[in-house]
């Protein structure tokens, strides 16, 4: 007899071995028909899973995230099927899911067109309507290797060819089409309903550039058309909303060749640029924080001695000089670290907080460079505290606390706790890592919030509570960060003596708010569309006069509102006014003032705010104190 539990706590009795398939049928056959997969004891399987032992069973259907995945990951699947059908000569190599979708790699004797796309995506519609099972089998590794060589697929037999020997190896086939594939796959195509082909793209082989570069072609796939629907529209906001276009239509930076990965800031983008870090300095002062600057370049024995030579070497901008060698710096930590072991410090020093908006760069590859989300020179708000054990809940709940405040006067409202775990590569024991990930489960529960973990998405010298924030079409960046270290202090010497008079190693936590300034500059740019609030934007007031008869007045009223402290330019051009409001309408200030003769006589001027809202005419101290209270607000 074999008992089944259900997640409702009910248990179901089978005579023999029974199929997930089998265990949805026998509680309704709208659970059965609905059945894309299951988890047995946490392990998400196949509906045709045959379970053989009590075990713990939940049915995954599209309304689970898992569901989801499954569908994801056979729509892949589905994809390289119409590809083999419509180009017999394609070979397939790797198709996995992705965040909102899935991609499949290829190698074909000529590149792939969109009026290609356009005919995958109608195959894969009318492979789906078959409805043909899914099947899964399971071959010993170098029978699998002679099958897809027999059948021209060289890329799956190298795959395959480096599994070891004594392994076997899953295969799922629908209709003439069979991949090699850990699995899980939704029962039949015909579960496959709603999807649509996105790009092209091109990605090298093991994603090695030495090897051939591969055509790349990536979908999406949902339970639900509506789901689809709603995503297809943010992606069309978010390509309105695009930072590199805004970038170049506001003129506030550009890229170039010669310098890959590195931005060009232009006066209005260094504005913004200068707001935020005044901001955040602001910050480091009201919160105890003490402003430093580490050397950009430092001795390779030091990048030895934290671990990053080892585990990060690949990533580092290195140079030699006089037959030694260095490395331009990734991180701030160990800059700051020499900054602390400069002088003798006590139990009462401590926590001891450094702050610094330190320039870092990362030989980060060219394919993945991405505007100012993805760079390879960057500068972080960050932040490095020294305390003791005892004093690590504290500080990483006032720090949570703080995070929440400054994203808020940026305008994120959603915010999402993350704890990233060890990583594989890793530097210090587990006993240590232990520690330090239970001394951030135990901070974040003191306060009240609700976190997720990612298993092996830590640093590599520490945990981290990441936080997630939404924009304002609902996507998720990751930003500030929290890192609890008990390795890399002791493995630079620090110390401080106890209150027994002992030396002790400190911990060090690295903490960040908006992390690199550039990438959450872009964030604010893509989820303000570019219409910076009035503290952010680089010109908060355009002064517009109607003939020249007012130039001398527009002229005041600019001097007057930037002593206020306010970013003001003018435009005096002989142009129709209708024209000048338009075009400057454009470049997305908070206020354009318009003033005539009216206004001039009156001493006031016409107001507009963003958006061709017209709030009347006001004399300028009424205007100035409305500023200023909304500059405060961070409205």
């Amino acid at each position: 007899m074999i008992s089944v539990r259900l997640p409702d706590g009910s248990q179901r009795q089978f005579d023999a071995p029974t199929t997930v398939a089998q265990v949805a049928a026998s509680i309704g056959a709208g659970l059965a028909k609905a059945a894309l997969a299951g988890k047995v004891d946490g392990r998400l399987v196949d509906t045709s899973y045959l379970i053989e032992r009590d075990a713990d069973l939940a049915i995954v259907t599209d309304k689970d995230a898992d569901g989801l995945e499954v569908i994801r990951h056979s729509t892949a699947h589905l994809l390289a099927y119409a590809v083999k059908d419509l180009f017999p000569d394609a070979q397939v190599t790797i198709g996995p899911v992705i965040e909102n979708g899935f991609y499949y790699d290829f190698s074909y004797k000529r590149p792939f067109t969109p009026e290609d796309l356009a005919l995958i995506e109608k195959k894969m519609a009318e492979l789906a309507k078959k409805d043909e099972p899914v099947a899964r089998k399971v071959m010993p590794r170098d029978e699998a290797v002679a099958y897809f060589t027999s059948i021209g697929e060289a890329y799956k037999a190298e795959i395959i060819g480096s599994i070891p020997q004594d392994q076997e190896v899953s295969l799922y086939s629908e209709g003439a089409f069979t991949d090699l594939c850990r699995g899980p796959h939704v029962p039949s195509t015909g579960k496959l309903k709603v999807f649509k082909l996105m790009k092209l793209a091109g990605a090298y082989w093991r994603g090695d550039s030495k090897n051939e570069m591969l055509q790349r072609i990536y979908g999406t796939a949902w339970a639900k058309k509506e789901d689809q629907e709603a995503y297809l529209h943010m992606l069309e906001e978010a390509e309105k909303r695009d930072h590199r276009k805004l970038g170049k239509q506001l003129d506030l930076f550009h890229f170039q060749e010669e310098g890959p990965g590195l931005i060009f800031w232009h006066p209005k983008g260094w504005t913004i640029w200068q707001q935020v870090e005044q901001y955040m300095r602001r910050v480091y002062q009201d919160n105890g924080y003490q402003e430093v600057k580490a050397p950009q370049i430092l001795d390779r024995s030091l990048w030895e001695k934290t671990g990053h030579w080892e585990n990060y070497r690949d990533n580092m901008f290195t140079t030699e000089s006089e037959n030694r060698s260095y490395a331009l710096k990734p991180m701030n930590c160990p800059g700051h670290i020499q900054i602390y072991n400069a002088g003798p410090h006590s139990y009462r020093d401590l926590p001891l907080r450094f702050g610094e908006f330190g320039q870092c760069h990362r030989n980060e590859p060219s394919g993945s460079l991405h505007g100012m989300m993805r760079v390879r020179g960057f500068t972080q708000d960050d932040g490095h505290i020294f305390c003791t054990e005892a004093q690590v809940q504290g500080e990483v709940a006032a720090f949570n606390k703080l995070v929440r405040e400054v994203y808020t006067d940026f305008g994120f409202k959603e915010v999402e706790v993350k704890l990233a775990l060890r990583p594989e590569k890793r530097i210090g024991d587990d006993a240590i890592w232990d520690q330090a990930e239970n001394a951030l489960r135990e901070a974040i529960r003191a306060s009240g919030t609700e976190w997720e973990e990612l298993p092996g998405e830590g640093a590599f010298y520490g945990p981290k509570i990441e936080y997630h924030l939404k924009d304002s079409i609902g996507r998720s960046w990751q930003c500030g960060t929290m890192q609890v270290d008990f390795s890399m202090p002791q493995r630079l010497g620090a110390e401080y003596t106890t209150e027994d008079n002992v030396p002790a190693v400190p911990v060090m936590l690295h903490r960040a708010i908006v992390g690199s300034l550039e990438r959450f500059i872009a964030i604010l740019i893509e989820n303000h569309a570019g219409a910076m609030p009035l503290w952010l934007a680089p010109v908060q007031i355009m002064v517009l006069n109607i003939s020249d008869a007012q130039a001398e007045y527009v002229e005041n009223v600019a001097k007057t509102l930037r002593k206020q402290g306010f970013r003001v330019e003018t435009d005096l051009r002989n142009e129709k006014i209708t024209y000048k409001i338009r075009q400057h309408s454009l470049q997305k200030p908070p206020y354009i003032l318009v003033v005539g003769d009216k206004e001039r006589d009156a001493n006031t001027v016409a107001v507009r705010a963003r958006g061709n809202v017209d709030l009347g005419v006001m004399p300028i101290d009424v205007l100035v104190e409305r500023l200023r209270d909304e500059v405060n607000a961070k409205a």
